[in-house]
Order: structure tokens, then C-alpha cells, then sequence
């Protein structure tokens, strides 16, 4: 197999953020689990299972909506015969979902510097927008799009490729910003900068292309990846 070309280490002239853990919190859809009766645990095995599903179901060729894939794993998760309006109250929560402490000092520092940032996500990227907009951080974005537009969760090289595409830029010069390993190392194998925030995994695993940029903090990747060489 032929090793992926990363791309050299040089400043961004685009951003994208992945959404959910990276810059909102799942902490938010706890309670929700916990008012049908169920541990609050279930909040990581469902997420978990999210992924997991989304993913094969991409492998397989395409993937179903966000929510589909969602609705299916909440109830292997949390009990088969949930009924439709307990799901709509988990699921309905992703619209709600605080912001990390440290996504607007992030979203800052690009908006500063007059690097576009973009919202990327494999959810509905209206209810990835609405929960910004709660936050009070989505108009420093330009502009909030998901992988559902071409029937994918990440990270095939094609969902990469499209979202290049679509905010217009070039991948050595487009960034990917994550808490998942998983996510930079897909966005690096497809050409694109990487910057791994360490604050959910806690460091780089082994198993994993090294990023770009590496920090504790959301902003502090963003700060690493501007003070790259031009």
C-alpha cells in the first residue's frame, strides 16, 4: 500500500471544525437519557454505536440520514420499544448542545486573521447550526454543511475531497480541526492539514497519522495552525 502524501506544514487558508464533541457538548443529551429511566452511561455506548453504524453502513456504500442511523442505535441502546416521541426527546436535544468553553476564543482567533471557519459535520447540518446559534458562536462561521449531502460519515477520503470543494479551497491549505484521532488522521490521508485537539482523547495514538498540530485546547490548535510557515 502506498503511504498518503501529507501535506507539508503550512498556514491554512480555510478552516473546518468538526461539530459534535469537538466544538458541542454531548454532555447536554445526559439528562435526556436519564428522563427515560435510563443510566446516564448510555449517552457514550449510544454515540458510540452512532458512529460505529454510520460508518460500516458508509463502508457498504451509503449511508442513510444522521438521524435514521441515530434513531436505530438509541433504541438498541436504550430499549427497542422506545416509542417515536421518546426518541424525538433524546434525539431532539443535538439542537440544544453547549459549546466547549474554548470554541469561541477559536472561532476568534480564525475571524481575526481573516481565515474563513466552517462547520463540518456528517449530522443535519441545520441542527448542527441551531445548536450554534444557541451557543451565540455561529456567526463566526461562515457557513455550517455535513457529509449527508453525499450520503457519508466521515472519514472516506471522498467526504474530504467534498468538502474542499465546497468551501472552495485547496486541500494543503484546508485544515481539519477535531477531538476524534480518527477524523484528522482521514483528513490528513486525504491531503488536507490536521489539527488534534487533545481535550477528549488525551493524546495522539499510536495507530494514527501525526497531525499538523497537536494541543490541549481548541484554541490553541488554532493558534499553532496560524503561526505556520506561509
Amino acid at each position: 500500500m502506498t503511504a498518503p502524501q501529507i501535506a507539508p506544514a503550512r498556514r491554512p487558508k480555510v478552516v473546518l471544525f468538526d461539530l459534535f464533541e469537538t466544538c458541542l457538548q454531548l454532555e447536554g443529551l445526559r439528562p435526556r437519557f436519564t428522563a427515560l429511566g435510563r443510566p446516564g452511561t448510555d449517552l457514550e455506548l449510544f454515540f458510540a454505536r452512532l458512529l460505529h453504524q454510520g460508518m460500516a453502513m458508509t463502508l457498504a456504500g451509503e449511508a442513510p440520514p444522521f438521524r435514521t442511523v441515530a434513531t436505530d442505535m438509541l433504541r438498541r441502546t436504550s430499549g427497542r420499544d422506545l416509542t417515536d416521541d421518546q426518541v424525538g426527546s433524546v434525539l431532539d436535544g443535538f439542537r440544544e448542545l453547549p459549546a466547549h468553553d474554548d470554541v469561541r476564543d477559536a472561532f476568534t482567533l480564525l475571524r481575526d486573521a481573516g481565515v474563513p471557519a466552517y462547520g463540518f459535520t456528517h449530522g443535519s447540518a441545520a441542527t448542527a447550526s441551531a445548536a450554534l446559534e444557541g451557543a451565540g458562536v455561529r456567526d463566526l462561521l461562515v457557513d455550517v454543511f455535513s457529509c449527508e449531502e453525499i450520503a457519508s460519515f466521515k472519514p472516506p477520503r471522498r467526504v474530504y475531497d467534498f468538502a474542499v470543494q465546497r468551501v472552495g479551497g485547496e486541500p494543503a491549505r484546508t485544515a481539519l480541526v477535531a477531538v476524534h484521532s480518527w477524523d484528522v488522521h482521514g483528513a490528513l490521508a486525504a491531503g488536507l492539514l490536521g489539527g488534534f485537539c487533545e481535550r477528549l482523547e488525551g493524546r495522539v495514538p499510536a495507530a494514527v497519522l501525526r497531525p499538523h498540530v497537536v494541543a490541549p485546547a481548541l484554541d490553541d490548535v488554532v493558534a499553532g495552525l496560524l503561526a505556520l510557515p506561509e
